[in-house]
């Protein structure tokens, strides 16, 4: 029977060509798609595992001499730097991955994006900051992205041991990243968001193949076949497609890897050898769908029982009941209960809130059905017209078929809700200062090991730059146990913006830490005396330097690059305002681009979906529609019949995702980082209407077939 199926499949004249070209084609794509949905989970978890070896944890043991090592971030223009410092306790120690060999003092290695920028711009805005002999470029292996700007500077042991946030390492590179728990969560549903819809399109491609041929398998069972053997065939013809459609699907693949790396769909772009499949990615897809499209022709006949006299009998099928709301129920029940319990750990959190969203995700798939039957029913009920009328009816009678086509929109749509909704929200609590704010242009260094004096020509080389209003040095108090709390500034140095001492003052005391600062000050801010001379004043520890600029970039960059060649040990700093903040929201920023993607592409795919839908819907009915136009029902009403039938669950079921999703993304974020949810922007919304806008299009182009199939000779029996 397998080969008699791949006989028909094939030599099947032009019609069984066409169905199988079009089923290979939907496949295709589909695959296509879920191929790059998995290279593109490999390619993030590995920019996360090159992240690790940027941040390696401190380790000892083995024969490795230790390598000292510190991670701090610089900025220029906006962009992060990543510079690290290391410097080898013996000629066994590590070398960074990237390069050849650890670079001594006076020495450094840049990444290729940092070079091309020290070339493009005056070396007393960024060159300078990496003073001695440049090495060459860090390679790949070593780099998150092809954008990233990373320095590797050498120093000597005694220099790099004193700078922050150092350790000593004996490996690199070979820990596993972990990421962090909002990051875990919103990899894991975005992908997911992407990856239902795909199945779903592929699936209902191939089960649309074996519906449109019950009347042949009618034909072979008067022949004396039995319904094992329609099976085996319906399966082979899918699966042949199927086939087809996979090794096509891998082609487009590999063919459009390198340009769909270069998409910062993340907020930067991938490296090509990134976009990767594993073993198991490959037998997962080469073999799955195949074995899917079968199984969904086999799925796809379980209800119709042919006999051997031709006659098609289709069992109703049973209502859903209200107990699949249950799924749902619970996994919003988890996240309330987030609320109060909220483990410290990140896997612990983990183990918590993913439950919780994929209990709802699993819970509106399952609820599907029985709110497609409701809202049939209350459509039934107050229809005025008879397409509103039928077209309730038969959503009625099989609210399951109903929603199978758009129950990958609702998914796509629940899991963008989730993450555009967590991401507007971090980014709206830890965004940039704003444009034009009175310390936008203020350049802020914090010293964890406090310098004794400031370098007597420091003051005077930043006055000598152009577009610098004031230099500020912030010094240790004497009086307070917890000298980070308040700092002293003498009142001549204090910026008008920024206040002013009361008559007669010379000393004040202001919040250390530019942030606090900034909250509190205004040009009408009198600030407290100390009771501390000038010349005291001069003989303290130095806690941090505050510069005032114009905002311009090019003060603001020789700012920076002054206070680095002035103290190479900084640590916070030099900043502007935003500098940490605006880093973070840009790499949350380029998790929502990837979310606005995923929504626009698994729209797409449902609208896709929902088309075979509707062409397998109005092949399965053309008789009856036949019928009703010989009865007079004009094919505008039949046209009416068929959009409703697929527009108002889509639309009702959009609406609860959109919903679900945004309570899901407040609960999570009211659990995990005490914030109320921000609502999306009119961008989220303007993807949504138009996504949807695009679906209803494609149902549309549909209808054309209608009036084709539903002639006068389709009504004649069998």
């Amino acid at each position: 029977m397998i080969g008699f199926g791949l006989r028909l499949a094939l030599a099947g004249g032009r019609e069984a060509l066409t169905r199988l070209a079009i089923i290979a084609a939907a496949v295709a794509v589909g695959t296509g798609l879920l191929l790059t949905t998995l290279a593109g989970v490999n390619a993030v978890n590995t920019q996360l595992t090159r992240y690790a070896s940027i941040y390696p944890n401190a380790s000892t043991g083995g024969d490795a001499d230790p390598l000292w090592w510190s991670t701090r971030e610089d900025y220029f223009h906006g962009e992060q730097i990543i510079r690290i410092d290391v410097a080898a306790t013996g000629t066994n120690a590590p070398t960074p991955v990237g390069i050849p060999t650890t670079p001594g003092p006076g020495e450094f290695y840049a990444s290729p994006s940092l070079q091309r920028l020290m070339a493009a711009h005056p070396a007393d805005q960024l060159g300078d900051r990496y003073q001695g002999r440049d090495l060459g470029t860090v390679g790949a292996a070593g780099l998150t992205s092809p954008d990233t700007l990373l320095a590797i500077v050498g120093g000597t042991p005694d220099h790099v041991a004193k700078l922050p946030n150092v350790r000593q390492v004996t490996s690199v590179g070979d820990t596993p990243a972990l990421p962090e728990t909002t990051v875990n969560l919103l990899l894991g549903v975005i992908a997911g968001g992407l990856l239902f819809p795909v199945l779903i399109f592929i699936g209902t491609a191939t089960r649309l193949s074996a519906a449109r041929r019950e009347q042949r398998f009618a034909a072979m069972r008067l022949v004396g076949a039995t319904p094992k053997q329609i099976s085996v065939v319906a399966a082979v013809e899918a699966t042949a497609a199927a086939v087809a459609g996979t090794a096509v699907g891998f082609g487009l693949f590999y063919a459009f890897r390198g340009s769909l790396a270069s998409i910062p769909f993340t907020g930067m772009p991938f490296f090509p050898n990134d976009m990767s499949l594993g073993v198991l990615d490959v037998l997962l897809v080469a073999l799955g769908v195949p074995v899917g499209a079968g199984v969904a022709a086999q799925v796809s006949l379980r209800r119709v029982r042919i006999s051997p006299l031709g006659v098609t009998r289709r069992v109703t099928p049973r209502a859903p009941r209200a107990y699949r709301l249950i799924p749902a129920l619970l996994g919003v029940a988890v996240l309330f209960f987030a609320l109060g319990f909220r483990p410290e750990t990140s896997d612990g959190q983990t183990a918590v809130f993913l439950p919780g969203l994929l209990l709802i995700m699993a819970g509106l798939v399952l609820a599907g059905p029985w709110l497609t039957m409701v809202g049939a029913r209350v459509m039934a009920r107050y229809a005025s017209r008879p397409a509103t009328l039928i077209a309730a009816r038969r959503l009625a009678d099989n609210p399951k078929a109903g929603f199978r086509a758009i129950s990958g929109i609702m998914l796509a749509l629940f899991v963008t809700s989730v993450s555009v909704g967590v991401i507007t929200t971090i980014v709206a609590n830890r965004g940039p200062a704003p444009v034009g704010s009175t310390d936008a242009g203020t350049v802020t260094t914090v010293f964890t090991e406090k310098p004794p004096s400031v370098p007597d020509t420091l003051f005077a080389d930043l006055h000598a730059i152009t577009g610098v209003r004031s230099a500020t040095a912030i010094r240790e108090n004497p009086e307070l146990t917890t000298s980070g709390e308040v700092g002293l500034i003498a009142c001549a140095d204090i910026p008008s913006a920024y206040g002013r001492c009361a008559e007669g003052v010379t000393v004040a005391e202001v919040p250390l830490g530019l942030s606090r600062w900034r909250e509190s000050a205004s040009p009408a801010t009198v600030w407290p005396a100390a009771s501390l001379t000038l010349d005291e004043l001069q003989r303290l520890p130095v806690l941090s330097i505050v510069v005032g600029t114009d905002g311009s970039a090019t003060a603001v960059e020789r700012t920076r690059t002054v206070l680095e060649i002035a103290y190479p040990t900084f640590w916070v700093g030099p900043n502007v305002p935003g500098d940490f903040e605006s880093g973070f929201a840009n790499t949350l920023r380029g998790w929502e681009q990837l979310a606005n993607v995923i929504i626009i592409a698994s729209l797409a795919l449902g609208g896709c979906s929902l088309a075979v839908s509707v062409i397998g819907g109005l092949t399965e009915r053309r008789r009856p529609f036949s019928l009703l136009r010989l009865s007079g029902a004009p094919v505008r009403v039949l046209r009416r019949v068929v959009a409703l039938e697929s527009a108002v669950p889509m639309l009702a079921v959009a609406a609860i995702a959109v919903g679900m999703g945004l309570l899901a993304a407040h609960l999570f974020l009211r659990a995990q980082m005490d914030y109320t949810l921000v609502a999306p922007g009119p961008t989220f919304y303007v993807i949504v209407v138009v996504g949807l806008a695009a679906c209803l299009g494609i149902i549309a182009s549909t209808l054309p077939l209608l009036e084709r199939i539903t002639g006068p000779e389709t009504a004649r029996s069998e």
